[in-house]
């Protein structure tokens, strides 16, 4: 017997990002590395960031995506911002809910470059030799 196509979005979801994505999946250690060299680093993020304006992205995000884009190869931030929209592996590994909503590609491009700019980026990258 054929199945019914039925086309009903669901209005509430009981599970997490964190229950999606399997325990043994390759990203899961990656992961984990990541967070903690981001942790070592809160001190070198505070000094980057005034208390007084709007809040922009966070660094550990912006690595975190930055970090996807090179594994992954995406060729342009436009499509790594559309990639982490859609894609709950991409959304887990940033750091985003699924609810979130994900920011423009020129602002994570505006970001990107201020933080790039600093030896921050440069000290993260050293941290995985």
């Amino acid at each position: 017997m054929r199945g019914l196509d039925l086309k009903q979005n669901e209005l509430f979801s009981y599970t997490t990002l964190e229950q999606r994505i399997p325990n043994d999946h390759p990203l899961r250690p990656l992961r984990e590395l990541v967070d903690t060299v981001l942790t070592s680093m809160d001190q070198d993020f505070d000094g980057l960031y005034s208390t007084l304006l709007r809040a922009s992205i966070a660094p550990e995000r912006l690595l975190r995506a930055a970090l996807l884009q090179v594994i992954y190869t995406i060729r342009s931030e436009r499509q790594l911002v559309e990639q982490i929209d859609f894609n709950l592996l991409f959304r887990w590994v940033v750091g985003l809910s699924m609810d979130e909503r994900m920011w423009d590609h020129s602002t994570f491009s505006q970001n990107r470059d201020r933080l790039f700019n600093q030896d921050v980026a440069r000290l993260f990258f050293q941290c995985w030799r």
